[in-house]
């Protein structure tokens, strides 16, 4: 069974009505199940952050792997034998 990530729990029947489904959550993300198995999460536009979001430059993210290598490194090293590598975007 797989961990879920939200409190709130609809089946695939309530999403038939979704207004209701929104409501009940409260704005929160809501699991959605048939059969018992997620199927996926329904993410009303409330929960998502207001914030603007913008891509990171090719030199941020540079950076960032470069200040986490030590962290990173044995799933570098695990990665070495595939076809491009890792060091391909650590390497510069």
């Amino acid at each position: 069974m797989a961990t879920l990530l939200t409190r709130n729990i609809e089946s695939m029947t309530e999403m038939r009505e979704p207004h209701k489904v929104l409501k009940k959550s409260g704005g929160e993300p809501v699991a959605v199940l048939k059969n018992s198995a997620l199927v996926g999460y329904f993410v009303p536009a409330e929960a998502i952050s207001s914030a603007q979001h913008r891509t990171a430059s090719i030199e941020e993210i540079r950076h960032s792997l470069k200040s986490r290598k030590s962290i990173t490194q044995p799933v570098l090293d695990y990665l070495k034998d595939t076809p491009i590598g890792w060091s391909y975007y650590c390497d510069s």
